[in-house]
């Protein structure tokens, strides 16, 4: 019996065997997914490691790897396994574990506190330690603290700041803790796991004002040309910049504004390029930098479940490894889904471009990462300055502007609450209670914001063409039940579709809305015939 991705993705909890047949055959696939302890060295592997296959008795498979920490088992120093992907399975999961593993990896743990993390997820921080504990393998600590040996791990090999520079960025309270944990987690101390990075790496001395330079992995295939491209029609003039081969922008975290940059280089990796504030927020800006080009998808699984049906398997053999963007800033994805409702791409650009340049503060740190030539870089405006100021800048009928400046309010104010590790269901309906808000606009924010690989958008023009186009029902009911059997990977399927619109000839003033638009939302207040677009 062979072991597809599909049927492993679908079931998180794959039994003993389909694991041991992955490693057996040092299937990569399977890298991020699960750890394999080895009972007899103590020590635990990705399934990928070239080292020779150990007995079927000698062997327990984890969930995490902190989950193998905690068992006593230390990271193997021939694979590397903290050096592999995430798992796809804490967006396919809406449970607590899921929403819990999504927070930590943003830093909450690091912020807050447990207390923090169990309060955001409505469990007092010893039931959550149970619930964990139960279902991972590890704690909220444990976890948070192998989250935090994985981001040294990755500093430490892919760049020259000093043994305190990259325990401070990993989020460690101290050099000794970072010490202690680096020794224990892999078994040498930093120094050594520094000098293990290829001798052919040769670190380039970063560009002015810039503190990092990192390859991120990700699992193959990987369509970069679709990413750049969707950024690239979307982007906010002075807050980000994209081409077809990079994309960057400034953002707001926790301690102080960054900006990144994300570009292939000359191998294929995926390079982020960051200037901080503080180094404390890289590995925030990391989560989020993968986040927003979909780099822990499993694109083997999403290609293999989609392709068996035949009308969507020459939309996957044309582009495989096809990514749904998320969000870099879960506020921010609102605002620009609501301006972009029932209207073109070109015209919601336009219009965040506007209230950006007239709201936005401006960056003087960040100008020398900016093209010549061109003004100092600015930041996303600020909730409360949407909600105070937005009805000034904001075009369109009055209830849309209303709706607009309210969600910005509710969101400075604490009223609603939107981030990453919310419960999908929760999300929606809170959304849905606001004004202006249809379910367009809160299925394609819980699409973006918390990365469900299973939304679908059955009202979307662009969908309903593209499902025309790949010979599938046009009409929203019929393609709804149509798509439920490419469950759990609705989200790609929307992507194959805003991808397979036919396009339409266009004057070459309008040539960034060469990627479909795609917002159709029958609760918004603007005009039920206009075509929809969104940033």
């Amino acid at each position: 019996m062979s072991l597809t991705m599909s049927d492993a993705a679908r079931d998180a909890s794959m039994s003993f065997d389909q694991r041991y047949r992955a490693i057996d055959s040092r299937d990569a696939r399977f890298d991020g997914q699960f750890v394999t302890a080895v009972r007899s060295t103590g020590i635990y592997c990705r399934p990928s490691c070239p080292a020779r296959t150990p007995k079927p008795s000698n062997v327990t498979f984890y969930p995490t790897s902190a989950a193998a920490h905690e068992a006593g088992y230390r990271a193997c120093k021939r694979c590397l396994p903290e050096a592999a992907p995430g798992s796809p399975q804490w967006n396919l999961r809406g449970d607590t574990a899921g929403r819990a593993m999504r927070l930590i990896a943003d830093g909450v743990v690091e912020r807050e506190g447990v207390p923090g993390l169990a309060s955001r997820l409505g469990y007092s921080p010893r039931h959550l330690t149970r619930l964990l504990t139960a279902e991972l393998g590890a704690g909220p600590l444990a976890l948070s603290r192998a989250h935090r040996a994985q981001t040294a791990r990755m500093l430490l090999v892919g760049t020259d700041l000093s043994a305190a520079d990259v325990a401070f960025s990993s989020g460690f309270a101290s050099v000794r803790q970072f010490n202690d944990t680096i020794r224990e987690v892999f078994g040498m101390p930093p120094t050594e796991l520094r000098a293990r990075r290829p001798a052919s790496r040769h670190l380039d001395p970063p560009a002015p004002g810039v503190t990092i330079d990192l390859a991120l992995p990700y699992r193959g295939p990987f369509d970069a040309d679709g990413l750049f491209a969707w950024m690239a029609a979307r982007a906010v003039s002075g807050t980000e910049v994209a081409t077809a081969s990079s994309f960057a922008r400034t953002l707001r975290l926790p301690h102080g504004p960054v900006w990144f940059e994300l570009r292939l280089d000359e191998t294929g990796r995926v390079r982020l390029r960051a200037a901080l504030t503080s180094l404390a927020d890289l590995s925030t800006l990391v989560t989020r930098a993968r986040r927003l080009f979909d780099l822990d998808a499993d694109p083997v699984a999403v290609d293999e479940s989609l392709a068996q049906h035949p009308e969507l398997a020459p939309l996957v053999t044309a582009l495989p490894g096809l990514r749904v963007p998320g969000a870099a800033d879960p506020h921010e994805m609102l605002i620009r889904a609501m301006v972009g409702q029932q209207i073109t791409v070109v015209a919601a650009r336009t219009a965040l471009t506007a209230l950006t340049a007239a709201l936005g503060e401006e960056a003087p740190a960040f100008a020398d990462m900016m093209p010549p030539g061109a003004p100092v870089p600015r930041l996303f405006p600020t909730m409360a300055a949407i909600a105070e100021r937005g009805h000034e800048v904001l075009r369109g009928p009055a209830a849309r502007i209303r709706a607009i400046t309210g969600a910005a309010a509710a969101l400075a104010d604490g009223t609603l609450t939107l981030t990453t590790g919310d419960d999908a269901v929760e999300q929606r309906a809170a959304l849905l209670a606001m004004p202006g808000i249809g379910p367009w606009t809160a299925d394609y924010v819980r699409m973006r914001v918390l990365a469900d690989p299973d939304v679908f958008l059955p009202g979307d023009v662009a969908v309903r063409s593209g499902a025309a186009a790949a010979g599938l029902p046009s009409e929203p009911r019929p393609l709804t039940e149509w798509a439920a059997r490419t469950a759990p990977w609705r989200s790609y399927l929307t992507a194959h579709l805003w991808r397979a619109v036919p396009p339409k000839p266009a004057p070459a003033r309008r040539t960034a809305a060469s990627v479909p638009s795609e917002a159709r939302d029958q609760a918004s207040t603007s005009s039920p015939t206009a075509d929809g677009g969104l940033s």
